[in-house]
């Protein structure tokens, strides 16, 4: 027998999306260049602005969404590996969670790379001007040559895990992360859901207000 149970709060489905898209629009824009730059720019503020909240989500959020609750240790990670049994695992499982954690890192890494890049040509990053020139070439050298290959491996590695669930266990991760319910087997160990109560809601709509105000306050910090 199977029960449904919310693993995926509204919140963080929401956010899944949304970087999923700016993500998308960041890397062709900045592919592309020239007038793209400016979607560049504003899909990087966006970035900014959902990072902050899933930091500070990872640890209010939804039972599944925190960190506590899904970044496994080197033991569980082990036992995974050779076929631990998957009623344990509800949201990310142990591999996976450290797959999430590398992503969050990697953009973090990425987006603040961006702030201190400067091409020497038309495009800078908002704070550039506010170190010196080596210490913006550096920068923009891990954002250009270092960051991004690393967060297409880690995409790839993503998307491929997604797929190898999909063909080989018959497991779709990405409907949940849509309507965020799953299907969980009555002899589940002790299920959880996650809290996604409407004032849970309404405290996750502030705290991406709160990045989107730093996103807008850092772009005016570059402006002439």
């Amino acid at each position: 027998m199977q029960k449904k149970i919310i693993v995926w709060d509204l919140p963080l489905r929401m956010f899944h999306w949304l970087l999923v898209i700016s993500v998308v629009v960041s890397i062709i824009s900045g592919l592309i260049g020239g007038m793209a730059m400016s979607f560049h720019f504003l899909s990087g503020y966006c970035i900014l602005a959902l990072l902050v909240f899933r930091w500070i989500w990872g640890f209010i959020g939804g039972h599944h969404a925190r960190f506590v609750n899904f970044v496994a240790g080197p033991r569980r990670v082990v036992h995974h590996l050779q076929g631990g049994d998957e009623r344990e695992v509800l949201g990310h499982n142990p591999l996976g969670s450290w797959s999430v954690m590398a992503l969050l890192l990697v953009l973090t890494m990425q987006v603040v790379s961006g702030l201190f890049a400067n091409d020497e040509i038309f495009n800078e990053g908002p704070l550039a001007s506010y170190i010196s020139d080596h210490q913006s070439t550096i920068l923009t050298y891990y954002h250009t040559s270092i960051g991004l290959p690393i967060l297409y491996g880690l995409i790839g590695l993503h998307i491929t895990a997604i797929l190898y669930y999909l063909i080989e266990k018959n497991k779709n991760l990405v409907m949940p992360m849509l309507h965020g319910i799953k299907d969980v087997d009555a002899t589940h160990p002790a299920p959880r859901a996650s809290n996604d109560t409407w004032k849970h809601r309404l405290l996750a709509l502030g705290i991406l207000g709160l990045g989107a105000a730093l996103g807008v306050w850092v772009s005016r910090l570059g402006a002439p």
